[in-house]
């Protein structure tokens, strides 16, 4: 099988749309110093998941250049693909962190078969959604848009739901929607996630 059964396959594709329109709104918005943005986009290698024909693309990172002389700074856009600099995919990390719901050997075993992922690496991302996200400024700011309150004890599968992805079933529009809504934490500023 060329891609993990855990994503449906046209998510990864929708996925890249939205990065590249993430990436065009910021071309748009400019520089902070007025000039304007160039392509510099940069090289990644994230791990498993992917349909074969979306390899290459998944590849880079998108992200601009100031074209300014003496500016040059460069601005990264948020990103749907991508938890910061993690090398898992965003989606995929959503996802396992929201069905181990406690990380067991026979679950570890399983995602290990499935996208390659080790137990440990797990254990910290449950710790990661369960203590760190949690206190955080980003999620501070914007759990009070969940009415009734997202349950943090259950994060990320309790999110995951709020967009309107079931547990069960091909992965589609309430995940994009849900890694929209978290892409602030995928630049500098955001919230880190440990790999």
């Amino acid at each position: 099988m060329s891609h993990t059964p855990l994503v449906d396959a046209r998510v990864w594709t929708l996925m890249l749309e939205v990065d590249r329109e993430l990436s065009a709104e910021a071309r748009v918005r400019g520089c902070s110093c007025g000039g304007v943005l160039h392509s510099a986009r940069y090289r990644r290698k994230p791990r498993r998941g992917l349909p074969a024909e979306l390899r290459e693309e998944y590849g880079w990172r998108e992200s601009l250049c100031c074209a300014q002389e003496g500016c040059r700074r460069r601005t990264t856009p948020a990103s749907v693909r991508f938890l910061g600099r993690r090398v898992y995919l965003a989606a995929l990390v959503v996802l396992v962190s929201a069905m181990t719901g406690g990380v067991t050997e026979r679950r570890a075993s399983i995602m290990r078969a499935l996208i390659g992922v080790s137990k440990r690496t797990l254990q910290r991302w449950r710790a990661w959604w369960l203590r760190m996200f949690p206190p955080t400024a980003f999620w501070k700011g914007e759990r009070g848009r969940f009415m009734p309150a997202v349950d943090e004890a259950r994060l990320p599968a309790s999110l995951l739901e709020r967009f309107g992805e079931a547990a069960e079933g091909p992965r589609g529009e309430g995940l994009v929607a849900c890694v929209r809504f978290l892409a602030p934490v995928t630049t500098r500023g955001g919230c880190a996630m440990a790999e």
